[in-house]
């Protein structure tokens, strides 16, 4: 079993274990799992039922790992994204007048249009024409925005009322659990010790579980999964508004989130394990995962920040995603159970690969102002905005403007200036709107 797993996933050349590889899987699980509750309750306010929610996530979050492990063999966890979901709840249906049938179209669309980007020759370009401090800013500010993410999780930030974040209450419960589970973490991140994450998650659980923050009280009015439920949904696109504007406005401001904040999100997990060479099979399976998500029903698959989460535990193939899609598929079976493990003892592990993740920000040349500037703006405005687009729209935005204020403007390729562009139109689109 072992030499299969060795054959199929190149094990051996990529220096590690079938052992390290699924426990790797199992870490990404435990820290991306509360995507199914968290999706599928923003995909309700579309209108979405909620029971239909959950198992569209659950279905789309297994088939994305899936392709993504046996196509392009890199430890990326492909399940709806953060931001996007909002996007498509909030925007596209609530605020565009959209109905839930109509931004799944929409979704399925914009996902065609993904893999023709990721399959032709313009992936090359557009990864190409992106500078080398923007990519690298890229890395940083995701990093950055997982530590924010796990510091909120954690209860130890929170956002204030007058201002953006504010300190948590120290003897809150949740907080006290979240810096003790957060110090066994990081000792035994730092000392190395096998399955040290999962480690984490189970101490964790258990840490929580003596401050009292868990709640076991089952809901009587919980509902168990129902097949026929589901089927409300899947395949239930809408394209009687296609020829409306507001419909092919929605597909252009949902390809370009697509299209740029995975390319900086693949560029930067296949940086991290040292695979760059995986980028283009990488990038096409996040497209074919994105298109399938109008299909199943939910809001668009990415390649989430929290793979990275994986790639610490010693991912570095797809089995590891497999491992993760496998018990995404075994979840829908023990959602109860894993509503249980609290954000305390995930919020430790975001921190640290954060951290991680930060420490690109030593590859910046911060000598060249027009270069370290616009890379200085994505690295803030991921987390100040909450939005890994706006961020990277930002930074490609100011870095054209700054090469031309310098007299540098042949140095910004012509795709470049193509985005930097269609990034403004955006933003202008949505002021006005």
């Amino acid at each position: 079993m072992n030499k299969w797993f060795n054959q199929l996933f190149q094990l051996d050349s990529n220096g590690t274990t079938v052992k390290r590889e699924v426990m790797a899987g199992a870490i990404g699980f435990f820290t991306i799992v509360y995507i199914i509750a968290v999706n599928s309750l923003i995909l309700s306010e579309a209108g979405i039922p909620l029971e239909a929610a959950i198992f569209a996530t659950i279905i789309t979050s297994v088939a994305g790992c899936l392709i993504m492990g046996f196509w392009a063999n890199v430890p990326i966890l492909l399940v709806p994204g953060m931001g996007i979901n909002a996007l498509f709840s909030y925007t596209m249906v609530q605020s565009m007048g959209l109905s839930w049938q109509e931004a799944l179209a929409v979704v399925f669309i914009s996902g065609l249009i993904f893999v023709f980007v990721a399959f032709s020759r313009f992936a090359k370009t557009l990864s190409e024409s992106i500078p080398h401090s923007l990519k690298e800013a890229i890395t940083v500010g995701l990093g950055l925005f997982l530590m924010l993410i796990g510091l909120e999780k954690g209860g130890i930030v929170e956002k204030g009322t007058n201002s953006i974040i504010a300190m948590g209450e120290l003897g809150d419960p949740q907080v006290l659990a979240t810096i003790l589970t957060f110090l066994l973490a990081i000792i035994l991140f730092m000392r190395n010790v096998p399955g040290n994450f999962l480690i984490t998650v189970a101490a964790g659980t258990l840490i929580a579980w003596a401050f009292g923050p868990i709640n076991v009280q089952k809901n009587p009015d919980e509902k168990p999964f129902a097949l026929s439920d589901y089927m409300e949904i899947f395949g239930a696109m809408s394209f009687d508004n296609l020829l409306s504007v507001t419909f092919w406005i929605a597909i252009f401001s949902l390809t370009m989130v697509l299209v740029f904040e995975n390319i900086g999100l693949v560029h930067g997990h296949v940086g991290f394990i040292n695979r760059p060479e995986q980028f283009k099979r990488a990038f096409q399976a996040t497209s074919v995962s994105a298109l399938l998500s109008g299909i199943f029903g939910t809001s668009p698959t990415v390649a989430t920040v929290e793979s990275a989460a994986s790639m610490a535990a010693g991912g570095r193939t797809g089995l590891t995603a497999v491992t993760t899609g496998l018990l995404f598929m075994l979840s829908a079976f023990f959602i109860p159970v894993i509503k249980l493990i609290p954000n305390s003892a995930i919020a430790p592990i975001l921190i640290i690969i954060g951290g991680l993740m930060l420490q690109n920000i030593r590859n910046l040349d911060l000598k060249d102002m027009s270069e370290s500037f616009p890379a200085i703006f994505i690295i803030a405005m991921i987390p100040f905005t909450y939005s890994i687009a706006d961020g990277i729209a930002i930074g490609f935005i100011l870095y054209p403007i700054l090469k031309i204020s310098i007299g540098k403007a042949k140095e910004v390729s012509l795709a470049l200036y193509v985005i930097a562009a269609l990034f403004l139109f955006n933003f202008v689109f949505h002021v006005i709107s």
